[in-house]
């Protein structure tokens, strides 16, 4: 089963520096029939205008993913940690028992991003950050598993869920195919191009949340970028 949600019907909010765009419930947009997705609680859609951002603010007992699709991202936290993350790279942040965070578009240009947030398994625990590239080149035609809690995935940024990030890049006509248990909660959006999933048509930043499939085969229909979500 897959629904398709078009990017045209999301949610969302203009505070002029932020343009977001809200896969689920998330701030001043609810919707009690569209809180989450399994382990999945928020994929926002947002453009950040040149300096400007996030000043400091908490969050506890959550994964969050930060993928980068275009400018970058500059970093700051109780932790002490600092990192500035650009287009092809990603971020991720387990909250824990708690931490304080600042993120800045600190580029002349206007920086645009995939915010995702996932339940962990357990509350609690030391806060960690860190960031990592991934070039566009290692993960073309094939998905690559960019974050990820599951035993077994390997050169990824590690996150406290049963849940993988995975990421590919998809020329015009090529496929890439994934596994999964039909009780996982898999979501896929582009952050360019159209795709065809299962025979599904998923345009350009559109969300499809599937469940209930065995099997993805997802075909780019023009030049492609795309994230997909797997969790519990």
């Amino acid at each position: 089963m897959i629904e398709l949600k078009p990017f045209a019907k999301l949610g969302g909010a203009d505070h002029g520096w932020l343009k977001a765009k809200h896969h689920f419930s998330f701030a001043s947009y609810h919707d009690p029939d569209n809180i989450s997705h399994g382990a999945l609680r928020v994929w926002n859609d947002d453009e950040i205008a040149p300096n400007s951002g996030f000043p400091a603010h908490p969050h506890a007992n959550m994964e969050i993913i930060t993928y980068v699709r275009e400018g970058a991202i500059t970093h700051q936290d109780s932790l002490g940690n600092k990192g500035r993350t650009e287009a092809g790279d990603v971020q991720v942040m387990s909250a824990g028992s708690g931490i304080r965070h600042s993120e800045y578009n600190l580029e002349p240009s206007r920086t645009k991003i995939f915010q995702i947030w996932i339940e962990p398994t357990t509350k609690g625990g030391h806060p960690t950050w860190g960031s990592k590239p991934f070039p566009k080149s290692d993960r073309s035609g094939k998905l690559v598993t960019i974050a990820s809690g599951i035993d077994g995935d390997k050169d990824t940024l590690p996150i406290r869920a049963d849940a993988r990030v995975l990421a590919t890049t998809l020329k015009a006509g090529e496929s890439a195919e994934y596994d999964s248990d039909k009780a996982r909660h898999l979501y896929l959006v582009p952050a360019a191009g159209s795709v065809e999933v299962n025979g599904v048509r998923v345009n350009a930043r559109d969300g499809a949340a599937i469940r209930d499939e065995t099997k993805l085969k997802i075909t780019a229909l023009e030049d492609a970028e795309l994230v997909l979500v797997d969790a519990a």
